[in-house]
């Protein structure tokens, strides 16, 4: 999403939330679907901490006041967040080598389910929010 006057820090932040959400519903997959493979150390994905750091500085800081200006707006670090996926070694592995845990993935899945919507939620009612002002206009 473009940065644009009707297009605040909040959306912005949705917007990414939804993208990074998606990409840790592919990772917990990934590990359900890997639960019996031999060897397979599962992946974890986070960006939370990284997303609120990104969204604090949106706020303050330099702006630019000059085209030629070099941006250091919060904005683009919103934009340029990306996920740290890592895996995490197999020390609780059974005999097979592998430490995926398919409770603990569907728990993680349904967290992750639970937030898209309440992202995708927030960004309809922000969206609908911005209709109302330009209905109104009209």
């Amino acid at each position: 999403m473009a940065s644009s006057g009707f297009f605040d820090t909040s959306m912005q932040v949705l917007d990414k939330t939804l993208s990074l959400r998606s990409e840790k519903h592919r990772v917990i997959s990934s590990n359900i679907a890997n639960s019996e493979t031999p060897g397979y150390e599962r992946l974890e994905m986070d960006f939370e901490k990284d997303l609120a750091r990104a969204a604090d500085k949106s706020g303050t800081g330099m702006v630019a006041t000059h085209p030629r200006h070099i941006g250091a707006s919060g904005d683009e670090a919103i934009a340029g967040l990306q996920a740290d996926i890592s895996r995490e070694p197999a020390q609780d592995a059974i005999g097979d080598g592998n430490n995926v845990s398919v409770d603990r993935e569907m728990k993680d899945l349904s967290e992750n389910q639970i937030r898209y919507e309440a992202a995708v939620k927030m960004l309809t009612k922000k969206f609908n929010m911005l209709k109302t002002v330009i209905n109104e206009r009209a």
